[in-house]
């Protein structure tokens, strides 16, 4: 899973064929600004079939800290390789669920990942769990660094009721600045959370936008366009997150159907022109999606 509350963000909205995408730069969703691309070609993938040669185009890597490729070839071949790990929800099929269910920690099931729970990050059994033997965990596998998905659950929360979830929004911050303090010299990258990042992008090493063009109606099971008003607060909240940090790599993943060569490339085209690194996928993540040629 990656980005647990995209589906909520993204069910208005329709599906623009690619002629109709291309279109889009000199219009309403035309990039923030011309610059070059934050950094070098990168991708998702959360399974473990793909050959070497599949990853040949790519420097950075996002892979699942389970189910994942052969890591020490990959590392040979000078990709920098960030392991999965969800910080603001707790999958049943992880080893620690059983645990952390145990704590009482656990609320609602995350309505559009199945098996996926929200968890309160502000209790200090789950920071301790994650500092001292998650991220532990993913870098002895042979990772360089860890991917920090579902950060948008806890201010979600805080913000669905106050009340019962004060102080969600700083937790989850402080989650973010145990682990660097705990874990200086690895990579962090943070997926969206972008009510924290004006804290936490002096921390990163690169942060993500999902879903910033495209994202995934789950109900219509399909790709469709974000909105003017989404895609300019998620275009602007990264380039904020650049300015506090000028080291900070800027990525966005964005949904796509790959048959239609022409929306794809026109998405990596405008992201691109943003000043980010794009990588366009499907939902599931579970394939590579070469970039099409020009």
């Amino acid at each position: 899973m990656i980005g647990g509350l995209i589906g909520r963000r993204a069910v208005a909205g329709g599906l623009l064929s690619g002629a109709a995408l291309l279109a889009l730069p000199n219009r309403t969703l035309r990039a923030a600004s011309s610059g070059q691309a934050s950094a070098a070609p990168w991708a998702v993938y959360y399974a473990d079939a793909a050959p070497p040669a599949a990853f040949q185009p790519y420097r950075l890597l996002v892979l699942d800290s389970r189910t994942h490729p052969p890591l020490q070839p990959l590392a040979d071949r000078g990709k920098t390789l960030l392991g999965y790990l969800s910080v603001g929800e707790v999958e049943t099929h992880r080893p620690w669920f059983g645990r952390v269910k145990g704590w009482g920690i656990l609320d609602q099931e995350n309505p559009n990942w199945p098996g996926s729970f929200y968890v309160d990050v502000r209790d200090r059994r789950w920071v301790k769990l994650v500092v001292e033997e998650l991220v532990p965990a993913i870098l002895r596998e042979g990772f360089h660094g860890i991917f920090l998905d579902t950060l948008d659950n806890p201010p979600h929360l805080e913000r669905t009721d106050p009340k019962r979830w004060s102080g969600m929004t700083d937790a989850a911050a402080a989650l973010v600045r145990a682990i660097r303090r705990n874990w200086t010299d690895i990579g962090l990258m943070q997926n969206r959370g972008y009510e924290i990042l004006p804290q936490t992008a002096p921390l990163l090493s690169h942060a993500l936008g999902e879903s910033v063009y495209a994202g995934w109606d789950f109900a219509a099971k399909r790709p469709h366009r974000q909105s003017a008003e989404d895609y300019r607060f998620q275009v602007d909240a990264l380039k904020a997150a650049g300015a506090l940090n000028p080291q900070l790599g800027l990525h966005t993943l964005d949904y796509w159907t790959p048959s239609d060569a022409a929306g794809v490339r026109a998405i990596y085209d405008l992201q691109r022109a943003n000043g980010f690194s794009p990588y366009v996928a499907t939902v599931e993540l579970d394939r590579l999606i070469p970039e099409p040629p020009r």
